[in-house]
């Protein structure tokens, strides 16, 4: 067993991505996706049933954290937050018609 301790228990080091602003935006639009049935559970392979009102909800907090953050976004963040939102409210909109 390895004792190096910025390893987490039973992982190597280069499974996990280091969490910065980016991964956790990414997180959650991945989550969006999950919530509206577009991607499937990666533990079961399965498409969850969707839940529009929880995705729209993971849509909402994408959108509070980028208006509350804007002030200090680098370029490469305010384009991923706007392009990341664009994409998953067409996606919202086609699920829902």
């Amino acid at each position: 067993m390895s004792t190096n301790e910025d390893e987490p228990l039973g992982r190597n080091a280069g499974e996990i991505p280091k969490v910065d602003l980016s991964t956790f935006i990414l997180s959650l639009g991945t989550s969006a996706l999950y919530q509206m049935g577009l991607v499937p559970d990666p533990s079961t392979g399965e498409r969850a049933e969707a839940d529009p009102l929880v995705a729209q909800q993971t849509i909402d907090t994408l959108e509070m954290l980028r208006e509350r953050t804007l002030a200090s976004l680098d370029e490469e963040e305010r384009k991923l937050f706007d392009s990341l939102l664009y994409e998953l409210r067409i996606k919202f909109v086609e699920i829902n018609r």
